[in-house]
């Protein structure tokens, strides 16, 4: 059987392939999940230039979540990424959930940046 890791870089290739037939020139919303806490960013791969990025280390949602590992920080942070992504004058986006499940804390993550004002 294969390691857990090769499986999770296997999900990860096939994601990365189907977000790039789909992107057609649109950015990127990745996510990254720690067992401690969520990250997201709107990637410009033409470019290579991070346009907005949120997680729950940032000083301003820190103080108001009890951990940066459960729904509510992702939510926050989508929320979060959703404002600055706006602000940066982005709109659509392609949701890039990694080799995640879409699940729990990556499936709030996306839900609030679509409450955020995030089209994908």
């Amino acid at each position: 059987m294969q390691k857990q890791e090769q499986l999770f870089a296997r999900r990860q290739r096939r994601q990365r392939i189907a977000i790039r037939k789909k992107a057609v020139g649109r950015l990127r919303l990745s996510i990254f999940r720690s067992s401690k806490h969520i990250y997201a960013q709107v990637i410009d791969d033409a470019k290579g230039v991070t346009v907005a990025a949120a997680s729950s280390l940032d000083t301003d949602l820190r103080k108001g979540l009890k951990t940066g590992a459960d729904v509510g920080a992702a939510k926050a942070v989508g929320k979060l990424v959703a404002e600055r992504a706006i602000k940066a004058g982005v709109k659509e986006v392609v949701f890039d959930r990694g080799g995640y499940i879409f699940h729990g804390r990556v499936k709030a993550l996306a839900d609030a940046a679509r409450e955020g004002g995030l089209s994908f």
